[in-house]
């Protein structure tokens, strides 16, 4: 069907992919951490719509082009690096007062504006990691087969399975880390510490990830 070949080992070699810890598993868990299930479910959804486009990405040639030049590999690799590396710093000086974090306030939480950021930060992450333009452009082409006369639709096909394993399993783990770190809420010294723990990865990822060879 659509010159898709190998299409159960295509779903074991995506669920296999999806339960490795990687940035965006690392990004799940901070955000689920520090804000709540919601804010890494939201966080989640972020990051299928960064699958989106290396999907289509793929689908059109353009992961092609990418992977093919270094200058862009680079470019691409350098601005996701900064960005991981960015959002860990800002995690390890947060500001953690007792007297705030035991206040409630109605209309703080959860605001069209805090989740904007939230998914928009989650998309970012993904469309900004190298590793994944990678990943399309090297794995999804071993499911098509070279005479297939619908390449493109072929593609779409396989990042759309993709994209909604992924999102069912990211949508599972912020919900897990949400759950299990709940119990910390309002106790700022604990935060602290977690909040630390979790910036000082993404410090560790974004280097990791700048040093990436190809």
């Amino acid at each position: 069907m659509l010159g898709i070949t190998g299409f159960t080992f295509f779903l074991i070699a995506v669920f296999l992919l999806n339960v490795t810890p990687g940035p965006d598993t690392a990004y799940l868990v901070g955000r689920s951490v520090a804000q709540g299930r919601g804010a890494g479910i939201v966080s989640a959804l972020g990051i299928s719509a960064g699958c989106i486009v290396h999907t289509l990405a793929c689908a059109f040639g353009l992961t092609a082009i990418l992977a093919a030049s270094t200058t862009a590999f680079t470019v691409i690799k350098i601005a996701g690096a900064i960005y991981l590396i960015y959002l860990g710093v800002r995690l390890i000086f947060a500001k953690h007062d007792e007297a705030e974090s035991a206040r409630v306030e109605p209309n703080d939480k959860s605001t069209p504006k805090s989740l904007g950021q939230l998914f928009a930060q989650g998309f970012v992450t993904n469309v900004l990691n190298p590793k994944v333009v990678l990943f399309f452009v090297s794995f999804f082409p071993q499911f098509v087969a070279a005479d297939s006369p619908h390449k493109t639709l072929a593609f779409l096909t396989l990042g759309v399975v993709f994209i909604a394993m992924s999102t069912v399993w990211n949508s599972f783990v912020a919900w897990i880390a949400g759950s299990v770190t709940a119990r910390f809420a309002g106790k700022s010294g604990v935060k602290k510490w977690l909040d630390r723990g979790v910036g000082g990865a993404f410090v560790g990822l974004g280097i990791k990830l700048a040093t990436t060879h190809r």
